[in-house]
């Protein structure tokens, strides 16, 4: 299973969703699909394994979405989360899901996965914010469980 590839996929998911209004299936779908025929990346082939990861991560964001924005907000200091750019939204919906609400993936991994995915696919200060306001959350985490 290729879970860095399942997180882009779901980020990507995550976009489609919020700009095309579509439906979560749909959007993983139309990404699965441009995995599995994109033939300049083949390293980047998904397999069904993968796919079920990516859908239970989305499906887990969108069903969890309102609570994971409750939490973000707290977490960022002079933004909202819906002034954040697109794809910085959607990578710290991811990892605020893994980090709280689900128990794949340790804390700090999918930390480390969203600065990653941030650094890739956001804007040169997108790896820092997106660290800052995680870290922040982390914290948060760690506080209540003491």
């Amino acid at each position: 299973m290729k879970r860095r590839l399942a997180r882009e996929m779901v980020i990507s998911s995550l976009y489609s969703i919020e700009l095309n209004e579509v439906q979560a299936y749909e959007a993983l779908q139309g990404v699965i699909d441009e995995v599995m025929n994109d033939n300049e990346v083949t390293e980047k082939f998904s397999d069904e394994t993968t796919n079920e990861f990516a859908r239970k991560l989305l499906m887990g964001v969108v069903e969890n979405r309102a609570a994971i924005d409750d939490l973000l907000k707290d977490c960022l200091t002079g933004w909202q989360v819906d002034r954040l750019s697109r794809v910085d939204r959607q990578i710290l919906r991811l990892a605020c899901f893994e980090m709280v609400f689900s128990k794949d993936a340790p804390p700090k991994v999918a930390v480390n996965e969203a600065i990653e995915l941030a650094k890739h696919y956001g804007t040169d200060e997108s790896g820092k914010f997106v660290n800052g306001v995680l870290a922040k959350l982390l914290k948060n985490l760690d506080s209540t469980k003491a």
